[in-house]
């Protein structure tokens, strides 16, 4: 169980700083405002995506808050990851920029899967 718990608290710390952290510090900088732009979105998405991001990684990294809300926000960045990636592919073409949400796409999904472990492990425990 303590390796489950060491790789879920890894991949989901991951998560929540490049998600929660960096969105949060940096969603109003002009180079991501401009990001958003050259992506075809208007700035209000961007804001709105910045404020589920945080909502998202707060409900990953604390422990009280019930498996079925967990799994929405599972679902969230995944979404996320995936159509971040689409939407680069779409704009820019193949590079490294198109694939870096599935990177963390990957990331999530040993998270999620080290959550359910650890879960299935408590379950058993009791």
């Amino acid at each position: 169980m303590k390796k489950a718990k060491i790789i879920f608290w890894i991949t989901t710390t991951i998560i929540f700083l490049f998600e929660g952290v960096m969105p949060a510090l940096t969603s109003q900088t002009e180079l991501a405002k401009e990001g958003i732009r050259h992506l075809g979105y208007p700035e209000y998405f961007g804001n709105a995506l910045v404020v589920f991001k945080i909502l998202g990684v707060l409900i990953l990294v604390i422990p009280s808050v019930p498996k079925n809300v967990k799994e929405w926000a599972y679902a969230g960045f995944g979404f996320d990851f995936i159509f971040a990636s689409i939407s680069h592919f779409a704009v820019d073409g193949i590079n490294f920029q198109s694939f870096f949400p599935l990177i963390f796409l990957v990331i999530l999904a040993i998270s999620y899967i080290y959550y359910h472990k650890i879960e299935r492990l408590k379950n058993i425990a009791l």
